[in-house]
């Protein structure tokens, strides 16, 4: 068996080898990648409810589609992204060929994480195909029977030479991150994020941070609460609430909050039964160790329980909870949630729900849900965050047009369609020049006299620009 400094090494000399560049090859790897995707969907689905009792909807939604979807848009446009891009030039370099040109980066690291098994590992493998790099992929250990899957898939699909599967814990991580990498794209926690940086800072290589935080859903003005709610309870609670993306708390006022409990309950009865824990449709705590760590953040926490709240630890079962009387230093306030619990805290007005979301670290994203576009526009333009989204959550994440990414300590670089494209390619400034116009290229040489200054300023001013290529 190969170790991994090996297998560093066997991808460095494959990229080396200039296989990876042509167009054809990232395209025949795209392809060979959404094969993998469509002829073992069963399996991919079975491998999800194993780890996380995922029901088939929501991985079909959240881990197959999203990356079929992110496929075809990655093998539609990777010839035109591969183009070189014109720059407007000046009259000094008139006669001059002035572009942008992509290049792969090199040898990659992906390391995925446990909620979407699937999703978080493959996107942006993708935008590293489509950019022409050599991949080192490492799923997470914490879904086991999707890291077994992937491990055994990939080789069967892609070239062996240029991607490859690293599995293990902690432990192997740490092994793996002493090989000097040209790129490494982290999906996780903050804490282990920075264990990431200081191997990073060894090789001085660039790194991509996907992280979380806690994401504000801000409730306020007129809204049509019932849809509110429902939106609301599928943000929060799909994938049992383990999502990046997911509200992790609600804003709004005492009123608003009086009439929205009674629209949860509905949607929660709607959605999930009067059992939610024989519903097939509510997926479950990915490990005893999550499951205990939520139920401690519930204990300390002061807020009282109005909806929920049943748990059970050998199914590793938590009720859709929600929970009123939170306090801005409540336990449930103090990290990201990462689970079924929703707690909602009031404010009574557009100015100090604005301010609460801004005393905290920029969210990876942030939701405002009303029927009132300036309350949606001044929330819009007073606040940070990696995305945003009105009246709805998580859709916005969908869609390949739109970068996904966090801001501050929600991670730093985005992803998806081009933007995972441009995550890994260095964009080269190149400029081709012949031998015309030495006389005014003479401008620049000794001895510099004031009229040459003069008039090479004026050659080189924006204001000279020209569009010709």
């Amino acid at each position: 068996m190969e170790t991994r400094s090996q297998v560093v090494g066997r991808l460095q000399a494959a990229f080396r080898s200039g296989v990876t560049v042509p167009e054809e090859f990232r395209r025949a790897q795209l392809t060979g990648l959404m094969s993998m995707i469509r002829d073992n969907e069963e399996l991919i689905v079975n491998a999800l409810h194993k780890d996380l009792a995922k029901p088939k909807f929501e991985a079909i939604l959240s881990e197959v589609d999203i990356v079929i979807n992110e496929l075809h848009h990655a093998i539609a446009n990777v010839k035109s992204w591969m183009q070189p891009e014109y720059v407007s030039k000046n009259l000094a370099t008139k006669l001059d060929e002035c572009f942008v040109r992509r290049e792969p980066l090199g040898v990659v690291l992906i390391i995925g994480t446990w909620n979407y098994p699937l999703q978080l590992l493959i996107l942006p493998m993708v935008g590293a195909i489509a950019a022409g790099n050599c991949v080192v992929i490492k799923p997470s250990e914490v879904s086991a029977a999707t890291d077994s899957l992937i491990a055994e898939l990939v080789p069967k699909y892609l070239s062996q030479d240029c991607y490859a599967v690293v599995r293990g814990g902690p432990e192997e991580t740490k092994a793996l991150l002493q090989n000097r990498f040209d790129h490494i794209f982290y999906t996780g926690s903050q804490t282990v994020a920075r264990s990431i940086l200081q191997a990073a800072s060894v090789h001085l290589t660039p790194v991509t941070l996907e992280l979380g935080g806690k994401c504000p859903c801000f409730i306020y003005g007129r809204v049509n609460i019932a849809a509110a709610a429902r939106r609301l309870v599928w943000a929060k609670f799909f994938n049992s609430g383990q999502s990046c993306v997911a509200p992790d708390y609600v804003l709004c006022s005492q009123a608003t909050q009086d009439a929205l409990l009674p629209a949860l309950r509905e949607a929660l009865e709607d959605f999930y039964g009067k059992e939610p824990q024989t519903s097939p449709d509510l997926s479950r705590i990915v490990s005893p160790r999550h499951w205990t760590r939520l139920m401690e953040l519930l204990k300390r926490s002061s807020g009282k329980v109005v909806l929920g709240g049943e748990s059970d630890q050998e199914d590793k079962y938590i009720a859709p909870t929600v929970m009123v009387d939170v306090a801005e230093d409540d336990a449930l306030m103090k990290e990201e949630i990462f689970g079924p619990i929703l707690p909602i805290l009031t404010v009574e007005s557009l100015e100090k729900g604005i301010d609460f979301i801004n005393r905290n670290e920029k969210p990876l994203a942030l939701y405002v849900f009303s029927d009132e576009s300036s309350v949606v526009n001044t929330v819009l333009e007073k606040t940070s965050s990696g995305g945003f989204c009105s009246n709805d959550g998580i859709v916005h994440m969908t869609l390949p047009g739109l970068p996904f990414g966090g801001v501050g300590a929600s991670g730093w670089g985005s992803y998806h369609g081009r933007w995972g494209f441009e995550a890994f390619s260095h964009r080269r400034a190149c400029m081709l020049r012949g031998w015309a116009l030495e006389r005014l290229n003479g401008l620049r040489y000794p001895p510099y006299k004031d009229n040459k200054l003069s008039w090479l300023r004026w050659t080189t001013s924006a204001k000279n620009s020209c569009s010709l290529m």
